[in-house]
């Protein structure tokens, strides 16, 4: 499934499987919106701040918006075009090799998000890190149009968003691999007029 372009001229958008490879992107897949769980559990995680960057950015939380904005957001697009690439670990204490990977990561992220056209929603490995000091929160982003939220941020499990496109969470014990997913294509309204609907987890919400 993953990297299969089948009969189809684009993956998705005006994306094709060539551009993902050469972006440096190993897997990917198309699922449907759905099929994303989202938790507050998750932006609970993030409140922790054990990576220094809540409350600080307009890509981060809070300043993204509140959980049930961010999952509103997501609910606008019908599909979730997940990526992720694996790097190589000296052992499980490599720090520097995990920050090279997600600084690779990020990169190619922000190449893709340059190259797409049309109305999407972009999620990587984010926090920003565009400017040295952030307006957030005196003042408007100086450059919306750029920011990528972070999978985490959103409230989103990338476990459950790796298993149900069907690409490996970890690729083997000396390994990082980071995901991003970009959220497209017009979503049909509900008949029912319904909203967001508990998928049978504990604050998970299923869209």
């Amino acid at each position: 499934m993953t990297g299969d372009a089948g009969a189809e001229e684009y993956l998705f958008l005006n994306i094709d499987e060539d551009t993902m490879r050469e972006l440096g992107f190993e897997s990917f897949a198309e699922i449907p919106v759905d099929k994303v769980h989202f938790s507050p559990k998750v932006r609970e995680m993030c409140a922790e701040n054990r990576c220094g960057r809540y409350g600080t950015s307009w890509a981060c939380p809070p300043g993204i918006g509140t959980f049930e904005e961010c999952v509103a957001r997501c609910k606008r697009y019908a599909k979730a075009f997940v990526f992720s690439t694996s790097y190589e670990l000296e052992d499980s204490f490599d720090f520097e090799g995990m920050m090279d990977g997600h600084a690779h990561f990020s990169a190619a992220s922000k190449e893709l998000r340059d190259r797409l056209e049309g109305d999407f929603l972009m999620l990587s490995v984010e926090g920003c890190g565009r400017c040295k000091s952030c307006t957030y929160p005196d003042a408007p982003c100086r450059f919306p149009e750029t920011l990528l939220g972070s999978l985490e941020g959103y409230g989103i499990f990338v476990n459950d968003l790796a298993r149900e496109a069907g690409i490996p969470y970890r690729k083997g014990a000396y390994s990082v691999s980071y995901f991003g997913a970009v959220f497209y294509g017009e979503r049909e309204a509900d008949p029912s007029g319904g909203e967001a609907t508990e998928d049978g987890r504990a604050g998970e919400v299923s869209v």
